[in-house]
């Protein structure tokens, strides 16, 4: 109904360029959690320990310079916002979605443990994967499996490999939806 109600600028535009930003920002997330495994397997230092000598403000933690610290804040908070969603979806959690003005107390406190819990695991789970080395000096590496080399890589190829074929499942059926519906057949 949101679809049909939409203005032809939304569903023309808007949509699609949507549509590409999310495709964008998943390939780069798994891009750079892909280069962060070869970090591993190469090098010793890209494990996500803490930061030894915070020298905040004098030198980039991204090698890109300031272009690849807007790039990990945004891919953060976009890992923010897709924990959340994928959260609330899985079908185990879809019961505490609080409803409009008819939310009991008991599943606003959940509401508010799950996502304290989530906002908790953020900057663990963005240091882990290599998309940061900043770990707002909260000394998230003092943490002893962060330092097992096969946790850690093991943690990076599942997040590389299920977001890929999640990536390409979710992708590949639109296409083929499209191209039915194109075609005319059921």
């Amino acid at each position: 109904e949101l679809r049909h109600r939409a203005s032809p600028w939304q569903r023309n535009l808007g949509y699609p360029l949507a549509m590409l930003g999310l495709l964008a920002l998943t390939g780069i997330s798994v891009l750079i959690v892909c280069f962060h495994v070869l970090e591993l397997l190469l090098d010793d230092a890209a494990m996500p320990r803490g930061i030894q000598d915070a020298s905040l403000g004098q030198v980039s933690f991204s090698i890109f310079g300031s272009f690849g610290a807007a790039l990990q804040v945004i891919l953060i908070f976009y890992l923010m916002v897709s924990s959340v969603v994928g959260f609330y979806s899985s079908p185990l959690f879809t019961r505490l979605l609080p409803e409009r003005q008819d939310t009991p107390l008991t599943k606003i406190i959940g509401n508010c443990v799950c996502l304290l819990v989530l906002s908790s695991a953020l900057p663990v789970f963005s240091r882990t994967l290599g998309i940061t080395r900043f770990d707002l000096l909260g000394d998230f590496g003092r943490f002893n499996w962060l330092g097992n080399f096969y946790i850690v890589f093991l943690y990076n190829m599942g997040f590389a490999g299920l977001t890929t074929v999640c990536l390409v499942k979710r992708v590949s059926w639109a296409v083929q939806a499209e191209l039915i519906r194109a075609l005319g057949e059921d």
